[in-house]
Parts: structure tokens; C-alpha cells; sequence
């Protein structure tokens, strides 16, 4: 059956039943297109077994042999561990997590093929939960004859059922079907473009002699290919928004800049040279008859907040209304008070609105921003809700944009004056964004970037300690403590899951009780309502709370600026942007902050660089790029956090030199083939573009 145009159903592909096909669906994958262009992110080579003899620590290597023994063994943390000999030598494997039934099938005399890291550990070299097969079964396959590919990790879907997926589409690729080629005839010639069906088929399955250095670096023709079209894709939906846009009009926002000069001057500081360039960059764009999309980047503590004011004050002198809205309850509130404070002075009323207001109160609220008597409205995405209606907005602030989506930001323009203008759009981060990055992933932004932090502000000084010392890193928190300062002790966990997060900060939080009985210690995870976490927080922030455990919803926060203690489990399993951002939370007062990053030893090479990073580097930039180059940029800007698209094939760090024929091929694309431009975006956007919710 040959392909409609780039959807074949999923049905044609055997093994898929109505079961499967609505499992692959709500994971975005709705035909055999979609799982054609589900591509590898790694490979491993599995077709060689290595002997035990010959491993090194740090390889990924398939060895086979036999078992002479499995045991329980009880350290700090509960393991069973199984030796296996070939012949060369003898290797430990060992299972943090395993069951009744896996510890059966490791007899004594068994045969296994075993894949996975080899590291140091205490009994010599020793594989951390490698993948098994039995070699006691006949039907056992043999080593592999192409590179293994590893997907992307789907939530249900084991890496096995996608290899499975993935060589079920291929063979029906092979039946003589075709993939629908989107890219213009003269473009294709121009840049001496490989077939996409070979593209495709060959990053499936690399046949074993390829380049595998150039796989791994992402530098293969097949990947040149797609990620040229993934790029034009994205380049093309960011036109698209960008010219949607500033098609609308937007207030032209006139203003003395008296307010602005009185806001200064009770400041009691003066503007950072980098703020007053910010200040205004953004001044002149609010005097522009379309909207505004600026981003505004500032490392943690670099006073985004005070640039956002003075935008704020040339829009409310202007007569327009301005709203500010921020990811979570407890940073819309300190907003809300820090911009009180400020504006109160300046005869200026600011209303509130978040999700916990309720009755009466929030009637007031409601009334408020309607008559326009307030002139300055915080909140959180509650502000989005059909039952607020603004008086004439004429400026929106967002904070922390990588915990909006696209859709989101675009929603608040539906909230503009009266219909008849579209609201200035000004959007602030504290993660910073390396400028590659910003070039594609927020193309349809300009961007401003605060490279100055004010003075008065302490370094944070970070220690690395491996988590063999914990004991000493608990009597710390408490000598902290004792002295009057507060502390947070951040867990992480490698698993996605909010539930496992939760358990993991619930066992560390009774844990630390136990052994700091004297101090009050408070708990807060992803899965606690947000009045709860909110309680929590403010107790914390009140001072009523010595030590704060927490999973990583607080890397978005409040200013604690008694909190000069951080202490962070597993800090290998967390980008370095989050774990920067993480830090961020503490060194807000005028005392020595410390920021102890606890990791599980023995740390992999890249996860020894990493944090070494951490260590020597305070500069966000710095450190961003640097992940950028270690993780990659799907990493860096994760999809769950950032609302960003996550890139498949392209590497904005890697591609970097695609990026201006890229933008030139989408003009050219965008205005002589929109259709065609509608299908690029289509195959490679339309399912991945499910921006984060907050």
C-alpha cells in the first residue's frame, strides 16, 4: 500500500492492535510516519562481546558468562550482587532495585549475556543494573549485527517494543512505500541532499561498519539531512508565531518617565550599567505601534524584577494597564509585595489574583482589574482564566518563561485593550540561554541579557562531597542551624515520576528528623497542593523552620535571605542550568553561603567534568553553554521545563553553522511553498509541540 500524504495508519504494521495503536497515540505517535521519524538519540555497540579480562572501567561493553554466585548483601543501601567469570576474569553485577524473581533466575551455573557501564566499585570492576539475557534459552538471538539504537525514553514504552516498532516501519518502508519528500526539488540540488527514506533507514539501524565516531558527534550525512529539515521546521512554526503577532497593533506608550525617576531614587541604589541598557532597550520598544517580545535573561539575583518595574511604570504613565505573571503561587506573591512596596509610594494600587482567592475577595480582585482602578495586576496563570477581564492591558510581564509554554504567552494576548490591541509582551529567565539557543529556540523573541550582578551580593562557595560522608554533612546543617542561618536539602531522583521523587524526599525527611531531632523541619514535594507547599514555604521564609527538604520545585523561588546552607542528593542526575538555578535560591543575604552537592560515588567522567563546573564557575552563562556542549540542548531546555520543542535529530551547538541557510531557506519556503511549509511543520512539530503546563 503506498503512503497518503505522510499518514499511514499505524494498523498496517504487524503486532499493532487497537490497544497499542491508542497507547502510541496519546504518546503523539498517530502513524507509521510518526515512528519513522521517532529517531534514536544514542547508539550502543552490541555486536561484540567483550572479554571480562579485557574491561576498562567507563566502557559499554556486551560480555557473556556464567554465574558462581548471588547474595544479598547489606551495605549502606541493600544490594544483591551477583559474580559472573568467562574464562578472562570475574565481574560483580549489582541491583539496587530487583525482585524476588530476578534474584531466583541468577542460580548458580546460569549463563547470561550482560550489557551496561563498567565501573569501580567495592568488589573490583562492576556493571550497575545491566540489561540481561539468558543463554540457557535455544530461541536466544545472537549479538547483534547493527548498532543498537536507544529512543527517546517513552513513558510505557520499553526500549525493546520501540526497537520492535521501529523495525516493523522499516520493513514497510522496504515493501517499496515511500516517505512523502517535503523539502523544494531546487533546494534538494542546491545543498546536495541524500535521499530522506535513506536518511531515515540508516539512523534506525547503522550497519556496523559505519562512522561511529561521527554518529556519536552527530556529524553522519543522514543526521545532516534531517536535522536540516528538523531546524527548518522549528525556524518556520517561529516565523509563523512571530509574524502572527506583530501583524496585531499594539499601544504606543508615550510617557514622561517621571514615575520611573522617582521609583530610582527610593530604590536607594543605583542601576546596574547592564539594567540601564536593558531599561532602555525595552523603553524604546513599549514607543513602537506593534507588539513588543523581548526576553529578558539574568543570571540568578542579576535584578530582573527592577527593569521589569521601570517597564511597568513608562506603561501604567502611558494609561495602560499591566499585568505580571508568574509559574507558581509563592513567586506571584512575592512579586506581588516586592512591587506594593515600590508602587505604593507612587500612588499606584496593585491587585492580586491566584488560584487561592476565593468568595468575596477575589469578587473585589475581579471588580478591580475590570474598572481598571487597578492599574497593576499580579498573579500566576490564573490569570488567564475568561473571568479576568482587564480594564486596557497594554504590557504583560512574564516571569520565568521556561515554566510557560508558546500557548500560553500567546493566551494573555487575547487580554488586550478592548480587543483592538494586542498587549507588549516582556518576558524574564534566570536561566540563561546560550546565544545558539536563542537564536532558534526563541527566535521569535529579541532578547536582552543583564551580564552584571549588583554589588553586595555574596559567591556562593561549592563544595563537592560524596555521599560516604553524609554524617558530616548533616552535623554541618545542624552547627548552621544552631548559629541561627537556615538550610535546604534538595532530593532528586532520575525518575520522572513526581510520585517516586516524592517517596525519595519523604524517606530523607524522616531520615533527617531522626537525626536532628532539636530542629523543625519541613517537607515539600511536587505532589502536595499548592496551599500546602505554599504554607510550607512561607513558614520557611518566616524563619519558623530551620532546614527545608524539598524535591526540585523550588528551583523556581523565593528569596530566603537567612537560608545560606544547600545541600543536594545526586546533584549528577540534574542539568547543570537546574542545578545553577537550584543554587540560585541561596546567597541572597549578606552571609557566606555554601552549596554542598552530594553525590553517589563512583561518578562517571562526564559527571566528574560536570560538577567540577559547578565548582569553579558562578557565571550562568558559563555554565550554560558548557551544558549545552555536555548534554545538549533537548537537556538543557527539557521539554518538561521549558515548553520548548525538544530537537530529535539537530544540536543547535553542533548545527550551529545550519542555522543561517536554515533561516534563509525558510523565507524562501515560507513565501513560494506554504504548503509545504504547513507539512514540515506537521511531521516534525505537530505532535511534539505539547508545551509545558505549569
Amino acid at each position: 500500500m503506498q503512503a497518503s500524504a505522510g499518514h499511514t495508519s499505524l494498523t498496517v504494521l504487524k503486532g499493532i492492535g487497537p490497544a497499542l495503536e491508542e497507547k502510541l497515540n496519546r504518546l503523539g505517535l498517530r502513524s507509521v510516519e510518526d515512528i519513522l521519524f521517532h529517531l534514536p538519540l544514542r547508539y550502543q555497540d552490541r555486536t561484540r562481546v567483550t572479554p571480562i579480562g579485557a574491561l576498562r572501567p567507563g566502557l559499554d561493553a556486551v560480555i557473556e558468562g556464567v554465574v558462581v554466585a548471588a547474595d544479598v548483601v547489606m551495605g549502606r543501601r541493600r544490594s544483591l550482587l551477583c559474580r559472573i567469570q568467562d574464562g578472562s576474569g570475574t565481574l560483580s553485577l549489582r541491583f539496587y532495585y530487583f525482585s524476588a524473581a530476578l534474584k531466583a533466575s541468577l542460580q548458580r551455573g546460569s549463563r547470561w549475556r550482560c550489557y551496561g557501564e563498567v565501573r569501580p566499585g567495592a568488589s573490583g570492576l562492576e556493571i550497575y543494573h545491566p540489561e540481561l539475557q539468558s543463554l540457557d534459552k535455544p530461541q536466544t538471538a545472537p549479538v547483534d549485527t547493527t548498532l543498537t539504537p536507544i529512543y527517546p525514553a517513552t513513558e510505557g514504552l520499553s526500549q525493546q517494543r520501540l526497537r520492535a516498532l521501529s523495525e516493523g516501519a522499516l520493513g514497510w518502508l522496504a515493501q517499496g512505500n515511500s516517505l512523502q519528500e517535503l523539502l523544494p526539488e531546487d533546494l534538494v540540488a542546491r545543498y546536495r541532499m541524500p535521499p530522506l527514506r535513506e536518511a531515515i533507514r540508516v539512523l534506525h539501524r547503522p550497519p556496523p561498519d559505519v562512522d561511529l565516531q561521527a554518529l556519536q558527534e552527530g556529524r553522519h550525512w543522514a543526521q545532516h539531512r534531517l536535522a536540516f529539515e528538523e531546524l527548518l521546521a522549528h525556524q518556520l512554526t517561529m516565523r509563523r508565531l512571530r509574524a502572527e503577532v506583530r501583524s496585531h497593533r499594539a499601544p504606543v506608550m508615550q510617557a514622561s518617565g517621571e514615575l520611573a525617576r522617582a521609583y530610582i531614587e527610593q530604590l536607594g541604589f543605583p542601576l546596574t550599567g547592564a539594567q540601564q541598557r536593558v531599561a532602555e532597550e525595552i523603553r524604546a520598544d513599549l514607543l513602537q505601534p506593534s507588539p513588543m517580545l523581548r526576553l529578558v535573561q539574568g543570571d540568578v539575583g542579576a535584578g530582573k524584577t527592577v527593569v521589569a518595574a521601570l517597564a511597568a511604570l513608562q506603561a501604567l504613565e502611558a494609561g495602560w494597564q499591566v499585568a505580571l505573571m508568574a509559574p507558581t503561587e509563592i513567586l506571584a506573591e512575592q512579586h506581588f509585595n516586592n512591587f506594593q512596596r515600590w508602587f505604593a509610594p507612587l500612588g499606584i494600587s496593585v491587585a492580586w489574583m491566584a488560584g487561592k482567592l476565593k468568595g468575596k475577595a477575589r469578587a473585589n480582585q475581579l471588580q478591580m482589574i475590570a474598572t481598571g482602578e487597578a492599574a497593576m495586576v499580579v498573579g500566576t496563570h490564573a490569570l488567564f482564566q475568561d473571568e479576568v477581564q482587564f480594564h486596557n492591558l497594554g504590557l504583560a510581564i512574564i516571569d520565568e518563561q521556561h515554566r510557560f509554554g508558546v500557548q500560553q504567552r500567546l493566551a494573555l494576548r487575547d487580554k488586550g485593550a478592548a480587543g483592538r490591541f494586542s498587549p507588549h509582551q516582556l518576558i524574564m529567565t534566570a536561566t540563561p540561554i546560550p546565544r545558539t539557543l536563542a537564536m532558534s529556540a526563541y527566535a521569535d523573541l529579541d532578547t536582552s541579557i543583564l551580564d552584571e550582578l549588583p554589588p553586595g551580593r555574596t559567591p556562593i562557595n561549592t563544595v563537592l562531597v560524596s555521599d560516604s560522608r553524609r554524617e558530616e554533612v548533616i552535623e554541618r546543617v545542624r552547627a548552621g542551624c544552631k548559629e541561627g542561618r537556615q538550610a535546604y536539602w534538595v532530593c532528586t531522583l532520575i525518575e520522572e515520576s513526581e510520585q517516586l521523587q516524592a517517596q525519595a524526599a519523604e524517606v530523607t525527611w524522616q531520615n533527617l528528623c531522626e537525626h536532628l531531632p532539636e530542629l523543625s523541619i519541613g517537607l515539600i514535594h511536587g505532589r502536595m497542593k499548592a496551599a500546602e507547599k505554599a504554607e510550607i514555604m512561607q513558614a520557611f521564609k518566616e524563619g519558623d523552620l530551620h532546614l527545608l527538604v524539598a524535591t526540585t520545585v523550588i528551583e523556581v523561588g523565593v528569596d530566603v535571605p537567612n537560608a545560606s546552607l544547600m545541600i543536594i542528593e545526586n546533584p549528577e542526575r540534574l542539568g547543570l542550568a537546574q542545578l545553577h538555578q537550584l543554587r540560585g535560591r541561596v546567597g541572597r543575604g549578606s552571609t557566606a553561603s555554601h552549596c554542598v552537592l552530594l553525590y553517589q560515588a563512583p561518578l562517571s567522567a562526564l559527571g566528574r567534568e560536570r560538577l567540577g563546573i559547578m565548582r569553579e564557575s558562578s557565571d550562568g552563562f558559563v555554565i550554560a553553554e558548557k551544558d549545552l556542549e555536555l548534554r545538549g540542548p533537548g537537556e538543557v531546555l527539557g521539554t518538561r521545563q521549558t515548553g520548548l520543542v525538544q530537537f530529535r535529530v539537530a544540536d543547535l551547538v553542533r548545527d550551529a553553522d545550519l542555522l543561517p541557510l536554515v533561516q534563509q531557506a525558510a523565507a524562501d519556503i515560507g513565501e513560494r511553498h506554504p504548503q509545504r511549509a504547513a507539512a514540515i511543520i506537521d511531521r516534525w512539530l505537530a505532535h511534539g509541540q505539547q508545551f509545558a503546563q505549569v
